[in-house]
């Protein structure tokens, strides 16, 4: 009886495989919080100097950043939200209805390693830090490989403190970071503010109202020019996709399903704008205006290390909020990525499966081609999970309108949804083709299978699209592929379910 009450204590709260319950839900205010801290991390001091970095212009910046985010409030709040408080199931327990187990398994094996490549991104951060204190060589802005041996150092040590604080549990990271959240919105604020006032004092402007103000950000920090030497050139257009699918795979993807399903209301959904315009708004303007600043005084100092950019603005504060703010994200990171393989192989010892994934994420955390190259990884994050979201919603919404049956894994008691995979697969394959169309293009006419013309040239052209660009349209590819492949999958199920 003692062990059956201790089983129920330990699954409260929890609830991985069934509804979550009325009095289980949770409030606006949780949501808030939740948000703010979480999206307001160590990435986005990366994040901002490469917007600087990519040649973007003030107007484009900001207005593509207030477009961008209302578009991600918008995603989570008629597209995640709505299906999570109407299941209110776990991502992993709705997908497995849909897609079978073994299917199931292979969405947590990539899911895993991207948290484990966005975790080790977030380690370089932290390890930045100690560079400034250690005063050994660090990586520069495109720099593929470790430089030195003290890096290397500096990211073991980092990632092994993480992973080891990460295999012991998860409420003990949650309750530092919840602490440290408030504390990190200021140390931003404090970097944009002492970048401005910096800008201010070695620039001839004398700034005495808003217009100066948005005339100094035209002309010394978002000029707007060429894009540093590896980058790629942002406008508007690339700032507000950007913005809006940097968490593609929580909205659009569906991740966000086992938090939502704890919403008492699909509005509250709108608690993630706390998330956007603090941390995707706020502290990316910060963080890129201290990195203007680094390239004004020294356009040859292209290097984007937190670090020694904190560490001039805000002095040991500065380098504490970069450690703090790799650290109260990296954990969650590794944590979630230790659940999804455990999920894999559910009879292995969760610490040591999490202190295997942080050492994934550590290794990886050595390499600065993930960190410095962030705006890419994050777009390509989105673009491999996105697929399985519009199947979520076809088959949540849609599905039935067609015939066809929803939860169909879970009717048919089969463990691989060919449908929904194939819809996966052939979306990414479109994808990545359209991304990579110029090299496919270029490698035909060196081997001679195509020749160079204006008609090859406007196809290379046309069928091109930036990383960036991609998701959007591949989202509906996905969605029609999978009531497609529905309709042939499910062909012998639908004469016994009409009518």
């Amino acid at each position: 009886m003692e062990e059956q009450q201790q089983s129920k204590s330990e699954h409260k709260g929890e609830f991985e495989r069934e509804r979550v319950p009325k009095n289980a839900l949770l409030g606006f205010r949780d949501f808030i919080g939740m948000y703010a801290g979480e999206h307001c991390a160590g990435t986005e001091l990366m994040i901002g100097p490469l917007f600087v970095a990519a040649g973007v212009s003030a107007f484009d910046l900001v207005l593509g950043l207030i477009v961008g985010n209302a578009m991600a409030v918008l995603s989570w709040m008629f597209l995640c939200a709505p299906i999570a408080t109407r299941s209110r199931l776990t991502l992993y327990y709705h997908l497995e209805k849909i897609c079978g187990k073994n299917l199931v398994t292979l969405y947590n094996l990539a899911n895993g390693v991207m948290f484990c490549f966005l975790a080790g991104s977030m380690i370089t951060v932290s390890a930045t830090a100690l560079g400034v204190w250690f005063k050994f060589p660090m990586p520069g802005l495109n720099d593929l490989y470790p430089n030195s041996i003290g890096w290397v150092v500096a990211v073991l040590a980092v990632g092994t403190l993480i992973s080891v604080v990460a295999a012991f549990g998860y409420k003990s990271v949650a309750k530092f970071a919840n602490i440290a959240a408030p504390w990190m919105v200021l140390v931003f604020l404090v970097f944009g503010l002492v970048g401005l006032k910096q800008f201010i004092d070695v620039s001839e402007f004398q700034i005495k109202n808003a217009g100066d103000l948005w005339q100094l950000a035209n002309t010394q920090i978002w000029k707007g020019g060429e894009p540093l030497t590896g980058q790629i050139k942002f406008t508007f257009w690339h700032v507000m996709f950007f913005s809006w699918f940097c968490n593609m795979a929580m909205h659009v993807g569906m991740s966000d399903l086992s938090v939502l399903r704890f919403a008492r209301k699909p509005w509250y959904a709108s608690a993630s704008a706390a998330g956007m315009y603090v941390g995707h708004f706020m502290a990316w303007i910060c963080a890129s205006i201290l990195y203007a600043y680094q390239l004004h005084i020294n356009p040859e100092n292209t290097d984007v290390l937190p670090g020694p950019m904190a560490f001039k603005a805000a002095g040991i504060a500065g380098l504490l909020c970069v450690v703090v703010a790799g650290w109260t994200t990296a954990n969650p990171t590794i944590y979630r990525a230790g659940l999804a393989f455990q999920a894999i192989m559910p009879k292995t010892n969760r610490f040591k499966v999490t202190l295997a994934t942080g050492a994934i994420a550590t290794i990886a955390g050595m390499f600065p081609a993930i960190a410095m190259k962030l705006l890419g990884f994050v777009a390509i994050y989105g673009m491999l999970l996105m697929p399985m979201g519009a199947v979520i919603f076809v088959d949540f919404w849609l599905i039935k309108k067609f015939g066809l049956q929803s939860n169909y894994a879970e009717f048919s008691r089969k463990t691989f949804n060919w449908a929904a995979a194939l819809a996966w697969f052939i979306t990414l394959t479109v994808c990545t083709v359209l991304v990579k169309m110029t090299s496919i293009i270029n490698w035909l006419i060196e081997i001679g299978m195509l020749s160079e013309s204006k008609q090859v040239g406007w196809f290379r052209e046309t069928f091109t699209v930036q990383i960036f660009f991609v998701s959007l349209p591949g989202w509906f590819i996905a969605a029609v592929l999978y009531i497609a492949l529905s309709f042939v999958y499910q062909k012998k199920l639908r004469p016994s379910t009409q009518g």
